[in-house]
């Protein structure tokens, strides 16, 4: 097989990539805020941190401090040091990415900044894989976070306006999730022996494309992001060839309980029926009764911790053999809302399998 042909063979339908030397998760961790931690996930996060200003004096420092503490839980989870750790991959919803830069410039780890909105840790892990497939790297860490009070700042309003949110709002989630990849997990570590004998590998993701449904309600991310979480599921099913029950769980980032439904529809309209395998992050994550969040929970942190908290146990114990995991974000700025421009939409899509 020559170079050019063996190269080609990764490439799979119109938007995948199947990897010939798939990735494995050899540590991860999951720091959540106080608001998280009360909800139905709570049990199964690394950190649960009662300070939404995590010792710092401003919002930002707040996300970077729990981002970089995010960074130090994966690396003494898998048994690591940081000097182990050949490429960071990450990014997050503040401007010019400062919390995630702020929050790893003491690691000295060379960095990949990447932003895809609430889809970033997608992103991430989608990079991260290749450059451990393509044989750049042995080990690569993928990060993203996010921040309630940090969002509401920049996208929203201040929070002492005290203003009224819609039903179809999310709640931003305060959280941070690390994912570190490579080949094989360190024996001794407290990742190896949690998870061992199983190891959950990325086996292929597809890359998401922009789609804009002209939607302006920036308020409404799910209706914003259903479009893009259909494209990206739909091709993944077409490039790969396979139907909806080849997964266990095909699980979207955080379309919320409006979003859910509008995106079953979609599919449905592509003869795709995902009702029966279907969880959103979003939705998951809160009880939105009882902590009163709206149509559910969104933003960077929300499906990075339910990944590195629960999704992840749930492979391990093999209740779920294999899962698509599709972290959504909604591509809008403040400058772009107030031009009255409408908010596109993209999906990510990492197919993680125990093995």
């Amino acid at each position: 097989m020559t170079q050019t042909t063996a190269k080609q063979s990764k490439m799979v339908g119109k938007q995948s990539i199947q990897f010939s030397n798939p990735p494995a998760i050899i540590g991860c961790a999951s720091v959540a805020g106080q608001k998280e931690g009360e909800g139905p996930l709570g049990a199964f996060f690394n950190v649960i941190e009662e300070d939404p200003m995590f010792g710092q004096n401003t919002w930002e420092e707040a996300e970077s401090k729990m981002l970089g503490m995010a960074v130090d839980v994966a690396i003494h989870n898998a048994g690591l040091k940081k000097s182990d750790i050949r490429y960071l991959v990450g990014g997050d919803l503040l401007g010019q990415l400062i919390a995630t830069s702020f929050g790893i410039e003491n690691f000295e780890i060379p960095l990949l900044g990447v932003y895809g909105a609430c889809s970033t840790m997608g992103e991430s892990i989608v990079v991260a894989s290749m450059i451990i497939d393509g044989g750049f790297a042995d080990r690569t860490l993928a990060i993203t976070s996010s921040h309630f009070a940090g969002a509401e700042k920049q996208f929203r309003f201040p929070l002492g306006y005290g203003n009224q949110r819609p039903k179809a709002a999310s709640w931003t989630v305060t959280g941070s999730g690390a994912v570190i990849l490579g080949h094989e997990p360190e024996k001794d570590s407290e990742f190896a022996k949690q998870f061992s004998p199983v190891m959950i590998k990325v086996k292929g993701v597809t890359i998401g494309k922009i789609v804009d449904y002209g939607i302006k309600d920036s308020l409404n991310m799910g209706a914003c992001m259903a479009p893009a979480a259909c494209e990206t599921i739909a091709q993944n099913l077409k490039d790969f060839k396979i139907q909806p029950d080849y997964y266990d769980r095909i699980i979207t980032g955080d379309l919320g309980m409006i979003g859910k439904d509008i995106l079953i529809d979609l599919l449905k309209e592509k003869g795709y029926d995902i009702s029966n395998n279907h969880m959103d992050c979003g939705i998951e994550i809160y009880d939105p009764e009882a902590q009163d969040t709206h149509a559910g929970g969104s933003g960077c942190g929300c499906s990075a911790i339910t990944l590195t908290g629960y999704i992840l146990q749930k492979l391990r114990k093999r209740d779920w053999n294999r899962v698509l995991f599709v972290p959504t974000g909604a591509l809008l700025s403040t400058v772009s809302y107030n031009e009255g421009q409408s908010v596109p939409g993209i999906a990510h899509a990492v197919m993680l399998e125990s093995c």
